[in-house]
């Protein structure tokens, strides 16, 4: 009896602990079914992608043209940016002018370009920005600190996208040998008479009168048929009437630019069909050339390497009294390459590039350039300042084959090259040249349409 009575009395003890152990045991979700099929439906998610450490280190390239300011970037423009964003670091790697289209265009096509890609003004880089290489910029803090005229150059026809910071304008001249000048007592030409006596006068001395050669062929057009046409065609009234359909380059203005630059031949080095542009900067730089048909933008390159007193003077007119024209060409400007891995980092470059302190630094380490930015900058080089000065002597225009003018085939801009280096080298009469350029721009240009 007794031991019936433990035995009840121990299977009530064991029943009361597992009760209380039950207690700490936890309840299922109400849900839990729901959960669990749903489970069953999706695949678990995956781990979140590992964002950059805080601090690394981000390498943007600029694709460039500008080969001559390479050393101004390295030392002067990418240190005082670095300066202020440490984890960004960027390599300037320019090609040379006249590959960089081609270049450009076959690294963006393999998808290899920079993030940054350096703009020429209006049809080139809006093509560019067609073709969906260049990212739209309308967003980009900063982009007010420039009048619309500044951004014209890199927007689309109607205005409504910007797709490159506007950089600096140019102006073209032609710089001279103060010291060979002084010597054979010859002073500044003011008209195209007056021009060819002065290359008369050097022919009979020791010097070469003209710094220039034809083999790369754009100088003969950038640095002759660009500099010296203006005069001839009236600035923006002629440059206007070509895109009206009011103008032609048969028209006379045209014919007498060629005219004029075929008369240069006698004056040119010996040998000039071969020398290139490298060639041309060292005649004059090594002072064995007297005058060098150019701009502004050679100041930063020269000033160092010369141990003579440089100037410059405008393009001369052809008639003593006509009003003077300046090429001054909205230039250089800078894009964000559209499939760029850094994006974020190559918008703070162009962010910071629309600042007073850019326009500052940009204009005088690199005299010659003129900020397109509405920041008064004061400019510190005096050869920059006589450049300036031009403005308020002459009326100012663009090249006349940068916008709208060259979006065709055979294009105009390579076409003008070409031709102005034949004229020069003596294979093409200036009559031929006109006609040749109006003809390929008759075959796919249809004013107005």
């Amino acid at each position: 009896m007794r031991k019936q009575l433990l035995l009840t009395l121990l299977l009530l003890l064991a029943l009361v602990v597992v009760a209380c152990g039950g207690n700490n045991v936890e309840e299922p979700p109400a849900n839990v079914g729901e959960e669990t099929n749903n489970a069953a439906e999706e695949p678990a998610a995956e781990e979140p992608a590992e964002e950059p450490a805080e601090g690394e280190q981000v390498t943007l390239i600029i694709e460039s043209w500008r080969n001559d300011d390479l050393a101004i970037w390295q030392d002067q423009i990418i240190p005082a940016f670095e300066a202020q964003y440490p984890n960004i670091n960027v390599e300037f790697q320019p090609t040379a002018p006249a590959e960089y289209n081609g270049v450009l265009n076959t690294k963006l096509e393999a998808g290899t370009a920079g993030d940054l890609i350096t703009c020429r003004p209006f049809d080139a880089s809006l093509e560019l920005f067609n073709q969906g290489h260049l990212a739209s910029l309308n967003d980009l803090p900063g982009m007010e600190n420039f009048s619309d005229v500044a951004k014209s150059a890199w927007q689309t026809d109607d205005g409504a996208t910007t797709f490159c910071v506007p950089m600096a304008s140019v102006i073209h001249g032609f710089m001279y040998n103060v010291d060979i000048f002084n010597e054979l007592g010859l002073e500044e030409p003011a008209t195209v008479d007056e021009f060819m006596a002065v290359l008369q006068a050097l022919e009979e001395s020791e010097y070469i009168p003209l710094a220039m050669g034809t083999a790369d062929q754009w100088e003969a057009a950038t640095m002759g048929f660009q500099n010296i046409g203006p005069n001839y065609w009236k600035g923006e009234e002629g440059r206007l009437a070509l895109i009206s359909g009011a103008g032609k380059y048969t028209d006379q203005p045209y014919v007498d630019t060629f005219a004029q630059l075929a008369a240069w031949a006698p004056y040119l080095p010996d040998g000039y069909e071969a020398v290139k542009y490298p060639d041309a900067q060292s005649l004059f730089t090594l002072g064995q050339a007297a005058i060098y048909p150019t701009g502004s933008w050679e100041i930063s390159v020269f000033e160092p390497m010369i141990d003579f007193e440089m100037w410059a003077f405008p393009p001369p007119v052809p008639s003593e009294g006509d009003t003077c024209y300046i090429s001054d060409h909205t230039d250089i400007a800078l894009g964000m390459n559209a499939n760029s891995p850094n994006a974020e980092a190559a918008r703070t470059f162009l962010e910071w590039m629309t600042t007073q302190e850019f326009a500052e630094l940009y204009t005088n380490q690199l005299p010659g350039f003129f900020t397109l930015s509405n920041h008064a900058i004061e400019v510190e080089n005096d050869l920059a300042r006589e450049f300036l000065s031009w403005r308020e002597q002459c009326e100012e225009t663009i090249r006349n084959s940068y916008q709208i003018l060259s979006r065709g085939e055979p294009n105009l801009e390579n076409e003008l090259w070409r031709l102005s280096a034949e004229v020069m080298n003596g294979n093409v009469t200036p009559e031929d040249a006109a006609a040749e350029i109006q003809q390929g721009l008759d075959s796919w240009y249809t004013p107005g349409g």
